[in-house]
């Protein structure tokens, strides 16, 4: 019996595993109902813009729960038979956002040093028709055409394996976009490496307020 009580493990084993341009999948409702009013009400009030490692902010309850989870060997037991890849001995980042700035999503690959990301959306309703939607692409430089378009909304989940032709990115966004993101990573040191840059960059934004 599984001790993931947050996840809709249902939800995400059904989730279709797409094999162009790259390996990933998208997955709709991946968050218990019942737990999803919690987690909006303790997601951290995050006042800077951009990326934040779990080292940096205050999480309780179901929020910090969900973390846990997401963070967990048998959560990344899951999506690496998903994938059909070993998750469970990468080590793990866990940064979260709660404001973007319109110079986010720019189009990448991510770096050769993650396996695979993923990201889990919270955010109740979504109007933009194309501002902040990840965007699985072909290239490193046009939005379109595109192979799926990511709702950022409660509960959608998107994940894929990194490569060298991994493009990804959404059109420029300002204002609340509440995002999870999970990355699995080659080794340690590389996690530290990347720990460090990411309290570096939150530094140089405190200071120079961009």
């Amino acid at each position: 019996m599984s001790g993931l009580s947050i996840l809709n493990l249902d939800a995400v084993r059904a989730a279709p595993v797409a094999r162009a341009p790259y390996t990933y999948f998208l997955g709709n409702d991946v968050l218990n109902q019942g737990a999803i009013d919690e987690i909006r009400e303790d997601f951290p009030a995050i006042a800077k813009p951009g990326y934040l490692t779990v080292d940096e902010v205050a999480l309780k309850g179901r929020f910090k729960a969900l973390i846990d989870e997401l963070e967990s060997d048998e959560f990344s037991r899951i999506l690496g038979e998903k994938f059909g890849i070993d998750l469970v001995s990468c080590p793990r980042l866990t940064t979260i956002m709660k404001k973007s700035q319109p110079k986010y999503g720019s189009i990448h690959t991510d770096g050769p040093s993650k396996v695979m990301t993923l990201l889990v959306y919270m955010n109740d309703a979504w109007d933009a028709p194309a501002a902040g939607r990840l965007r699985v692409l072909y290239d490193g430089k046009n939005y379109e055409p595109f192979a799926v378009e990511v709702p950022p909304t409660m509960g959608t989940m998107f994940a894929f394996l990194r490569s060298d032709n991994s493009w990804h990115g959404h059109e420029p966004f300002e204002g609340e976009r509440r995002v999870v993101q999970v990355a699995w990573v080659k080794d340690a040191a590389e996690l530290e490496r990347k720990k460090k840059r990411n309290r570096t960059a939150q530094f140089l934004k405190g200071i120079f307020g961009r």
